[in-house]
């Protein structure tokens, strides 16, 4: 039982240290996130592996399930890095920020370069970044795209709640007549619900009002 149990955490180890890699977009050293979804499947299905198998083929079972566990884990991790690295190259200079969780991204579209105040119409200098956003989403095309309208907390929640399902509702139809799959798409507004600084001064309002758009695995 030592031995395969031993074999389990070389297997780990092994997976991680290979999925080190330095990002070619950010020049950051990263422990390969692929490498990390490698490791934590190989170590899943070396544990399946090696409990489903009898006692002697318990080694055998466990290099199985990690070569079939790690292969899935890796293969989108390494499918978000470059997802990742080619928004951050894309929307370098935008305003737009570019946020990992997990297997999720989420992007970051400040009010006063998407908008208008008080419009649900895209502001003509927005134009390029949402062109390149749909490139991008065409050629990665095995995520969702759920859009998420934001606001502050100034005026009615009747007119803020409004407000950011229709500038959701604008992404969206701008993405999908561009002819990125309008399956793929969500949207709706928060308003003033999710605020992420303080409504209490300008530069806070200034934040809460925004577009995100949130990439999440189909």
């Amino acid at each position: 039982m030592k031995n395969w149990r031993n074999l389990i955490l070389a297997i780990a180890g092994f997976t991680l240290l290979a999925g080190c890699t330095t990002n070619p977009y950010t020049g950051e050293s990263q422990a390969g996130k692929a490498g990390i979804y490698g490791g934590v499947g190989a170590v899943t299905g070396a544990l399946i592996g090696a409990a489903t198998s009898s006692k002697k083929d318990r080694g055998k079972g466990a290099l199985i399930g990690a070569a079939v566990g790690g292969a899935a884990g890796g293969g989108y991790g390494y499918y978000v890095d470059t997802q990742e690295a080619k928004l951050r190259q894309t929307l370098q200079g935008t305003g737009v920020q570019v946020q990992r969780n997990g297997n999720d991204l989420k992007l970051i579209m400040p009010g006063n370069i998407t908008f208008a105040s008080n419009s649900a119409d895209i502001s003509s200098g927005f134009y390029g970044t949402l062109n390149s956003l749909v490139l991008t989403f065409k050629e990665f095309d095995k995520n969702g795209i759920d859009i998420v309208g934001h606001t502050d907390s100034t005026g009615s929640l009747e007119l803020n709640q409004n407000l950011s399902n229709r500038r959701a509702q604008s992404v969206a139809a701008y993405l999908s007549g561009n002819g990125v799959q309008a399956s793929r798409i969500s949207a709706y507004g928060a308003g003033p619900s999710q605020p992420i600084a303080s409504n209490a001064n300008e530069a806070g309002r200034a934040q809460n009002r925004r577009v995100e758009i949130n990439l999440r695995p189909l």
